[in-house]
């Protein structure tokens, strides 16, 4: 019996690259584009009264944008795995995806397998992050840049100010924000893979985050890994 497809809806302004992206997701087995949206606000219109499994969302929307339609779509369905494909890298960029409940993060232009790779990982519950992202990120924490950085008055992690971890967890975050698996951070640490795993459960139930992105975005703004342990990476 073959598995119920994976429905997809496509929020892009762009009509030529919506149309391309339409035909090849078209073409891999499993998927249905379900859906079609030219600015923030349809995505989240259809989102109501379409069923979907995924959101493969433009960031440079007209109207309320994508960052905000990424926000209301969550406020709506919060499991809803959402997707973001842009031309964009900017590092206060990624920082918003995620606030906003972005699970991942692929650039206009990868291969269409990675992309493919990346709808059914997210899909599936897992975070999918550019290297691009992830590099951007590392640069942030190296550089301790201001841009990430969000102020007080809107910090959305107002009642964890000082730092719960402790020094091995930041040797992992640090290693997480690398872009490190849990066998190379184990290769890396000299410990196994499942005493990894225990780390970053802790790491997750600490800064109370669901993943391991938003644990690295979290330190990011709170500035918990010391800056030593970012240098020898």
């Amino acid at each position: 019996m073959l598995a119920n497809p994976l429905r997809i809806l496509l929020a892009e302004d762009d009509e030529l690259f919506r149309l391309g992206l339409r035909m090849r997701l078209q073409q891999e087995s499993g998927f249905e584009i379900v859906a079609e949206a030219e600015d923030g606000e349809t995505a989240v219109e259809m989102a109501k009264r379409t069923p979907i499994d995924i959101v493969v969302l433009d960031i440079g929307l007209p109207g309320i944008g994508g960052i905000e339609a990424c926000r209301q779509l969550k406020h709506q369905q919060a499991n809803l795995p959402i997707l973001v494909l842009t031309s964009r890298t900017q590092a206060s960029l990624v920082s918003r995806l995620i606030e906003a409940g972005a699970q991942g993060y692929c650039l206009k232009g990868i291969a269409a397998e990675t992309l493919i790779l990346a709808i059914r990982s997210v899909a599936a519950g897992a975070s999918w992050w550019d290297a691009v992202a992830t590099h951007e990120i590392r640069a942030a924490f190296e550089n301790q840049s201001t841009d990430i950085t969000v102020s007080e008055n809107l910090d959305p992690y107002p009642g964890l100010q000082a730092n719960p971890l402790t020094r091995r967890e930041q040797e992992i975050l640090a290693l997480i924000v690398a872009g490190k698996s849990n066998q190379e951070i184990a290769g890396a640490l000299y410990i196994t893979a499942g005493t990894v795993r225990v780390h970053v459960h802790a790491i997750l139930n600490k800064l109370s985050v669901s993943d391991r992105t938003q644990a690295a975005t979290l330190a990011i703004q709170k500035k918990f890994i010391a800056k030593d342990l970012l240098s020898d990476r």
